[in-house]
């Protein structure tokens, strides 16, 4: 099973694109929208405030209720401080393995979509393709709730969504939902030989740092478990904390990054109410007892749900049949598949490429798992196709 020579050509366009989540994706949208002019495709965009990022749905074939969605998303991660050997916006073949930002995850999906398009409406579409490729997913799934929104106001109903999504050609059914935050915690600078009159931020935040540590240990160690999962428990994770300007200055500010990524049966309200609840009654007390202006202020950064599909509904056995595996699995990193889902559009997770290589230097695809990705394609044009 050997790739085409046409798909690395569309993945090498699209490795092109810099489209890294805080820079605009518009020269990418652009480019698809082009190239769907000549396939009669009937294209919606909707764009995030600033105007710098768009969301492209588009339908092919029959203007009517059903058909499959094909999702994915077009920015990709920063490639920053990370040790390239080449430069990740220009795709190298070496080996059987495509290697630049994004081939994994996941514009090698939509480059074969795009790809075996022209095939799909010679052939005669008996129902509706869509296409939704969506910005921002990076930085949590943002922009697919407004393209979703539109489908909803406009009467577009289809019938099922596979994401593509890097699995390894293996239909997954569910996946972690995440909750992530930004806490501000305020305190009062003095001078560090007066420690005790100032209340230190850096400090407080560290207490509250240590016990979300504390919370990941005991899942970790109690659970509750889904060992369907590559990660059987919720996770607990802080990624980011700043504060301070010099050791002789108690810190009057300081700001940390975290998140709950959650088993579909457990409840991150609760996860975050009983981490308030520590806030609240251990830590901001003595705070406020030397500057009663002291505290944490905590915001919501970003959302995903859970994705808990069955394994017998008629997208999975769809996947299962296309793919040509009849395993089914659950990971830990999110999708846009739950929100389609949760839109009342059954989804499943399906794609080349392995999620080990996401978001890593030197990220690649095998050209073998492209291969499959097509011989995926052309099953499900057998399905929908007149010829």
């Amino acid at each position: 099973m050997t790739a085409s020579i046409a798909s690395k050509e569309m993945i090498r366009k699209l490795v092109g694109f810099p489209t890294v989540s805080r820079e605009s994706n518009l020269a990418l949208i652009d480019f698809v929208r082009e190239y769907l002019k000549p396939l009669d495709a009937d294209i919606r965009l909707t764009f995030d405030d600033d105007k710098r990022k768009a969301n492209l749905f588009a339908t092919l074939g029959p203007r009517t209720d059903g058909g499959v969605v094909l999702s994915g998303h077009t920015d990709v991660v920063p490639v920053q401080g990370q040790a390239w050997d080449t430069d990740p916006f220009t795709l190298l073949e070496r080996e059987g393995k495509l290697y630049g930002r994004g081939t994994s995850d996941m514009k090698s999906f939509i480059a074969v979509v795009l790809t075996l398009l022209p095939a799909f409406v010679s052939r005669g579409l008996k129902s509706p393709l869509h296409l939704a490729f969506s910005y921002d997913e990076e930085v949590g799934c943002l922009g697919v709730g407004r393209m979703i929104h539109d489908l909803t106001a406009a009467g577009i109903r289809p019938q099922s969504c596979i994401v593509g999504e890097p699995t390894l050609m293996k239909p997954v059914i569910a996946h972690k939902g995440k909750k992530s935050y930004r806490a501000t915690v305020r305190g009062l600078a003095s001078h560090s030989a007066y420690a005790p009159s100032g209340v230190n931020a850096v400090e407080a935040a560290a207490e509250a740092v240590a016990y979300l540590k504390r919370m990941a240990r005991r899942h970790r160690d109690s659970g509750p478990y889904d060992r369907g999962f590559d990660v059987a428990h919720t996770t607990v994770h802080t990624g980011v904390l700043r504060g301070g300007t010099a050791l002789n200055i108690v810190p009057h500010e300081c700001t940390f990054d975290f998140e709950f990524r959650h088993l579909p049966g457990d409840d991150p309200e609760k996860l975050f109410a009983e981490f308030k609840s520590y806030v609240a009654q251990t830590l901001e007390p003595e705070m406020q007892a030397v500057f009663k202006d002291a505290g944490f202020d905590i915001q919501l950064m970003s959302q995903i749900p859970a994705l808990n599909n069955r394994a017998e509904t008629e997208v999975v056995a769809l996947a299962q049949a296309l793919s040509g595996n009849t395993e089914i699995g659950k990971v830990s990193y999110g999708t846009e598949g739950s929100q389609f889902q949760a839109a009342g559009i059954p989804t499943v997770i399906c794609g080349p490429g392995s999620i080990e290589q996401a978001h890593k230097p030197n990220e690649f695809v095998t050209l073998e798992q492209i291969a499959q990705s097509e011989a995926f394609m052309r099953g499900l044009m057998g399905r929908l196709c007149e010829k």
